[in-house]
């Protein structure tokens, strides 16, 4: 926050002091005063409304039903009505908010090649410009449902349902913002940067505010919509033409946040699977990101393989569309070897009962197959406990439902994403350190129950870069007291 914003929290009612500027308000909350994003916040639709206007309470606390049906419903409207207005106006704010930063910033930007590259400026600016495309196409949308003489009246809950799709490209804004800000702050401790941007916030008049403040709107919009729609279905009456269209429309725009947040856990989770798999010896083949960007669950198998039926112990690391295989070394137990991997889009799942397996000609205990629709190749798995056994039944249900919702939302890695995690991951093993001294991560991942990567463990613990402390080793000691190797 700058020295001059309002901290406030959820629930708070701030008294607007100054509402000149559409973006930003000057607010009082007791004794503390200063900015904060009008669009962070919700007018309180009711506040002029006179008392006389509201059913009247009688004795038992009920209200007076003379009063219930008569005035009351009119106050519903004005509500709405509020609302309504409350949207539409707030639209048109966000849209001068956006062209102010396009033709304000960017533009400007463009001019100076010697300051920025283009490179730079899709970092800062991410791609705002293409919501500022659908903003305006959206909020055309919306005055075309408004019915100026009775904005109670307006259906524009279908101008949400025809937008959902198209909403979604706040994933990419909101995914690159934290770059956004770190590519801005290392810009801004160079003066003729800070005078650049202060030039620019001049010539386009907008507010004291400086530009990552500005860039923080699209984050804070998309989040405020499920808010607005939730008052809105309040004062609908259910048989209002929109009652259903609103419904739905809160819906949408709930999973429209959902998904966002989504692939920003998403998106941080790819450089953890790069860091994993840079702390694996001998991987072979491509990398893991270029089919798969989520670990779905890990865990020790003993793998069964033809035409011996030999067991093999094995770690197996289940991802979206691939099952890794790797190999524990006999002396340093934390460090991994890859061994292979499946393509989980061929294969189908099935239960083995406790017994003799027919393909494998042997008795086998808590297993499963994996079976090749294709080939008719068969691999055998077998766990040690019946409720390991049923928790990766379970995961492979969970990696065929992710890869199917991947394929419905459209949700994906761009090529930039995956090399720029391999890079920093490649960075981190060519720092002079030994492979093993990534492994605190790797421990912690054994350690999960739950079959998702962790979002909240802090990233200086996933990338510890020190040697995990370990008792002296007593091998040599042993194998000296063996009879056969006395002299």
């Amino acid at each position: 926050m700058d020295d001059q914003e309002l901290g406030f929290k959820a629930g708070d009612v701030i008294e607007v002091m100054d509402a000149t500027n559409k973006e930003w308000w000057w607010g009082r909350i007791l004794d503390s005063e200063g900015w904060f994003p009008a669009s962070f916040v919700r007018l309180r639709v009711n506040q002029d409304e006179p008392m006389e206007d509201y059913p009247l309470k009688v004795e038992g606390g009920r209200e007076d039903d003379s009063r219930r049906f008569g005035m009351g419903q009119t106050t519903k409207d004005q509500m709405r009505t509020n609302v309504i207005n409350e949207i539409i106006s707030t639209e048109r704010d966000y849209i001068k908010h956006l062209k102010d930063i396009c033709e304000g910033y960017i533009k400007q930007c463009r001019k100076r090649a010697d300051m920025f590259t283009e490179e730079q400026l899709k970092t800062i600016f991410g791609n705002i410009e293409d919501i500022y495309r659908c903003q305006k196409k959206f909020v055309k949308a919306l005055e075309k449902k408004f019915n100026k003489d009775h904005p109670h009246l307006s259906e524009v809950g279908s101008c949400f349902l025809e937008y959902q799709t198209e909403f979604q490209i706040y994933s990419e804004y909101c995914n690159n913002h934290p770059n956004a800000c770190m590519e801005l702050s290392r810009l801004t401790k160079v003066n003729k940067y800070v005078y650049f941007f202060e030039a620019c916030r001049l010539l386009q008049k907008m507010i004291d505010i400086s530009l990552d403040g500005f860039l923080l709107t699209p984050v804070q919009k998309i989040c405020k919509y499920p808010l607005q729609l939730a008052e809105l279905l309040k004062y609908t009456n259910p048989q209002h033409r929109d009652f259903k269209d609103v419904e739905a429309a809160l819906n949408a725009m709930k999973n429209v946040a959902r998904l966002i947040n989504e692939r920003k856990r998403r998106l941080e989770n790819i450089d953890k699977i790069a860091q994993w798999q840079s702390s694996i010896e001998d991987w072979e083949g491509e990398d893991v990101l270029v089919r798969s960007s989520e670990l779905i669950y890990s865990g020790e198998l003993a793998k069964i393989s033809h035409p011996q039926a030999k067991s093999q112990q094995r770690m197996f690391f289940l991802f979206d569309h691939q099952l890794v295989c790797c190999k524990k070394d006999l002396l340093r137990r934390d460090i991994l070897y890859y061994k292979s991997r499946i393509n989980m889009d061929d294969m189908e799942i099935l239960d083995v009962e406790d017994g003799k397996d027919k393909d494998f000609n042997i008795s086998v205990k808590n297993a499963f197959k994996l079976h090749c629709r294709d080939t008719e190749e068969v691999h055998l798995f077998c766990a040690k406990k019946p409720e390991q056994k049923q928790r990766w039944l379970k995961a492979f249900e969970n990696e065929r439902r992710q890869v199917q919702l991947d394929q419905e939302t459209g949700f994906s890695i761009t090529e930039v994403q995956k090399k720029q995690a391999m890079l920093n991951a490649s960075k981190q093993h060519h720092a002079g350190k030994p492979k093993a001294v990534t492994r605190p991560y790797y421990d912690f991942l054994m350690r999960q129950k739950h079959p998702t990567l962790p979002t909240t463990l802090p990233q200086q613990q996933v990338f510890m870069l020190a040697e995990p402390k370990r008792k002296p080793s007593n091998f040599w000691q042993n194998i000296s007291r063996l009879t056969p190797f006395r002299k």
